[in-house]
């Protein structure tokens, strides 16, 4: 017993260096791990990416030879990114890389281009590849330009293209939604065409499309009666069922004059039962002129835009004025600023018109949209839209029934109308965002929680 005893032992003892031992290599292991992330964040660029529209957890597991900061002071590199239309359908987007600290004063912009009928995996895995090209030059600045492995793939030398197109795009949409429950239910069919067609020198758009909304309501209405029968209830049925139609044609042409300035004009005829149109025809010449050059859009516009418009309107019903047709003319100018900045966005846009047989019949509207970086991670987003209306020609004669007015089925009388929204962030804790762990989705702030 003895023996059998001491024999146990040795093995549970034999058993315990085993497993001691063959930890050793993942001990070793976790701490090259350490070492590597602690090498990497001392080392390695600091970058803030100022690009909300991109997959960023992507970015950060495709580009993971930088620290990504959650605030753009507390970073080398400050990467900035704004879009654009093509006139094929697709997008352009124009990256810029701002160097601070002590790559202050060195400057990027690189440029991308989507096509209109790209996934997702091909645009984000495009930007990629132009993102750590831009990183490059700050990168080489620092210990890790060793373990960077640069490669050139040599394609065919480029062909002349012929466009049989001509730089036309033609798109074709169709939509359907369609919800419900026990006492209500509504679906809606949407459908558009459109060809357009982008230069430098010209741009031409045009678009036709009609939309249809149905929306069905029940509800039960109990009611007790007197009498033999007191104290019974009684319940009548109520259905209601709206329906609303509209049909558009939209179309623009531009000729670009120089940096500045560019001419052009508008078409347009339009059916509505909301705005009680039975046929509106619209045509309108335009010029505009940007204090900026049209190049540097993608960062900074200050654009005036002034259109005369004639308007040969048919009505559904008559107006308030007595109307069931007129011919109008009408003119409008706006001007609109829009910068792109390290500290933040802002967007505004002040507009006016009036018709001329009667310029107390005019509009006014002021919006803005302003997002700015206050302090080290704290940023406010506002946005505000007013206008003053005294132009509203085609209001429908008469009363209006309730479901008109609480269903929204027919413009209503106003004298003004604003909409406004403020949002506040403020973050803090470790200036490192590096990690991604996509377990269990994307983390509290995307949970979505029944209510009961």
């Amino acid at each position: 017993m003895v023996f059998l005893k001491v024999d146990f032992q040795k093995r549970i003892l034999a058993g315990v260096i085993l497993l001691l031992v063959s930890c050793l290599p993942l001990q070793a292991s976790e701490q090259k791990t350490k070492e590597d992330s602690t090498m990497l964040q001392e080392k390695a660029i600091k970058v803030f990416l100022d690009i909300p529209e991109m997959d960023n957890e992507h970015i950060k597991r495709e580009i993971p030879f930088v620290n990504y900061v959650r605030d753009r002071k507390q970073a080398q590199v400050h990467i900035m990114m704004t879009t654009q239309p093509t006139g094929s359908g697709g997008t352009e987007y124009c990256l810029f890389f701002i160097g601070q600290e002590e790559f202050t004063g060195k400057k990027a912009t690189l440029m991308y281009f989507s096509k209109q009928d790209d996934t997702e995996e091909v645009i984000r895995s495009g930007i990629v590849k132009v993102l750590k090209a831009g990183l490059m030059p700050y990168v080489a600045q620092t210990p890790l330009l060793k373990d960077m492995d640069i490669s050139y793939r040599k394609k065919a030398a480029p062909m002349d293209v012929i466009d049989k197109w001509d730089s036309w795009v033609f798109n074709i949409n169709a939509d359907s939604w369609f919800d419900g429950e026990e006492s209500r239910s509504s679906y809606s069919l949407y459908g558009s065409i459109s060809a357009d067609r982008v230069t430098p020198e010209w741009k031409i758009s045009t678009a036709i499309s009609t939309d249809y909304n149905r929306e069905k309501f029940e509800f039960e209405q109990k009611s007790s009666t007197k009498g033999e029968s007191e104290g019974k209830e009684n319940s009548l049925k109520y259905e209601f069922e709206d329906v609303r139609t509209s049909h558009h044609f939209h179309g623009m042409i531009v000729k670009s004059i120089n940096e500045h300035w560019s001419v052009g004009g508008y078409i347009s005829a339009d059916s509505s039962i909301y705005s009680n149109t039975r046929l509106g025809i619209n045509v309108a010449p335009a010029l505009e002129f940007n204090v900026f050059p049209y190049s540097e859009s993608t960062r900074r516009e200050f654009r005036f835009l002034y259109r005369l418009d004639y308007r040969n309107i048919q009505y559904e019903e008559e107006t308030i004025y007595d109307k069931l047709k007129e011919q109008l003319l009408n003119e409008s100018l706006a001007a609109t600023v829009e910068i792109k900045e390290k500290w933040g966005s802002i967007s505004t846009t002040l507009s006016g018109s009036h018709y001329f047989h009667d310029f107390s019949k005019n509009y006014l509207n002021l919006s803005s949209n302003l997002n700015i970086r206050l302090l080290e991670g704290f940023s406010i987003d506002l946005f505000g839209s007013v206008s003053r209306i005294h132009d509203q020609l085609g209001l429908q004669k008469g009363d209006l029934s309730q479901e008109d007015i609480l269903l929204r089925r027919r413009q209503l009388s106003t004298q003004y109308n604003y909409y406004g929204s403020i949002g506040l962030r403020y973050t803090f804790g470790s200036i490192f965002s590096n990690v991604v762990n996509p377990r269990f989705g994307g983390g509290a702030k995307k949970l979505r929680i029944r209510k009961f």
